[in-house]
């Protein structure tokens, strides 16, 4: 143990030296518990149970209402698009000044995105094949696939967001607020469509991002502001549910009427609002606690991988229920039906085995997210990195 210590804060040491001086390291500890939260909260609010040889998805909060609150806690995808909003506006900007094209730019963004993607893909791919062509259950299956496939939807819209960033990076968030009232108001109050919800897919979490973009223009210096925001999402989230007829849960619950979530709603625009307050609040403590080379180290680490354990958390809880099935059908908090005290101590539980089988899944999979290439310089760059005549070469243009 006290090698593992020494060895631990030797690494810690030389992350804390390589990171350049002007980085923000607040940001970065956003993002990373950011995505923890999104991993813990469907850890802790999916459950495959078993039955008749097949399983199934269901969820506590379907048997256990009072237990919504703890999506409050664990849905936190307002707080990654905020960053993302954040890092998108900035990162744009630097590469304009640089004189890298918008083409190289997006490429840059988007790749780093989808490359991690396409080995998921396949992999299920080729499992679902096998699966079928073995004799598993359909309901199964599908069930897998699904809670695999599912959460790539946000990754979706985070990509066409990023696209987007020239042109949404100075929108007001109020415009994308107004969009998605006015579509709660049509589907819920005067019995619209449907399928018109699915317009706050974009607006919904083009709040937060516009937000973040405001934020990297300095909107957000004053604490004032954000307590604002805070106070207002607040606010305003206790009245739709209280008032509104939202539901509590800010993720989706199975049998539910209506989803908070899919597609998102006043309820979940207003609750992220609240998110953003928060998290632009606590930007200083952030900062102080990651002048500390171990925490900050650990920051560094989960960003430097953020997308593979997005991506394969989902796939290791999975991997562990059904390994769980060769020593019994029926095992405790992995298995049974959640709707009970008793289940939530026994997932508990099986968390760190969760984390164990994703740390597996990390080993195997992250150098998709890590091989990421150096961008080629727009012509504008080349030009004028040129050497002129009788002049010596210019330095090598960099891209960070």
């Amino acid at each position: 143990m006290v090698e593992f210590r020494a060895r631990w804060s030797t690494l810690a040491a030389g992350i804390d030296a390589a990171t350049p001086a002007g980085r923000d390291r607040a940001v970065d500890a956003l993002r990373a518990f950011a995505i923890l939260g999104v991993v813990l909260g469907h850890w802790l609010v999916t459950a495959l149970t078993a039955h008749d040889g097949a399983l199934s998805t269901t969820s506590p909060l379907a048997h256990l209402p009072w237990l919504a609150p703890v999506s409050w806690v664990f849905q936190t995808l307002s707080v990654f698009f905020l960053v993302g909003g954040h890092v998108a506006a900035r990162g744009y900007g630097s590469a304009r000044e640089r004189g890298l094209s918008y083409g190289a730019w997006a490429g840059q963004r988007l790749g780093r995105l989808f490359r991690p993607v396409a080995a998921v893909l396949v992999l299920w791919t080729v499992v679902a094949a096998g699966m079928l062509i073995g004799g598993a259950e359909f309901t199964t299956v599908r069930s897998l696939v699904t809670l695999v496939l599912s959460p790539l939807w946000f990754l979706l819209v985070f990509a066409v967001l990023t696209a987007a960033t020239p042109l949404v990076a100075r929108l007001s968030p109020l415009w994308p607020l107004a969009v998605v009232a006015a579509v709660d108001v049509w589907r819920f109050g005067l019995d619209g469509p449907g399928w018109i919800g699915w317009v706050n897919v974009g607006a919904g979490w083009l709040v937060p991002f516009t937000l973040g973009a405001a934020w990297s223009r300095g909107a957000f210096a004053r604490r004032d502001r954000a307590l604002l925001l805070l106070g207002a999402g607040v606010l305003a989230t206790a009245a739709l549910i209280l008032w509104g007829g939202y539901p509590a849960s800010m993720v989706g619950v199975p049998g539910a009427a209506v989803s908070n979530l899919n597609p998102p709603t006043l309820a979940a625009a207003a609750f992220g609002l609240a998110q953003c307050g928060l998290a632009l609040l606590v930007r200083e403590p952030l900062a102080r606690a990651m002048r500390r080379p171990a925490a900050w180290a650990k920051v560094a680490l989960v960003n430097l991988s953020a997308m593979t354990v997005f991506l394969w958390h989902q796939t290791a809880m999975m991997a562990v229920t059904a390994l769980g099935l060769l020593v019994s059908a029926d095992l405790p908090g992995l298995h049974t039906v959640p709707d009970s005290p008793g289940w939530i101590a026994a997932r508990l539980l099986w968390l760190p085995v969760f984390a164990a089988a994703l740390s597996l899944c990390w080993a195997a999979f992250r150098i998709h997210e890590q091989a990421s290439r150096r961008p080629k310089p727009s012509r504008a760059a080349r030009t004028a990195a040129a050497p002129r005549p009788g002049t010596a070469p210019a330095k090598e243009i960099t891209h960070v």
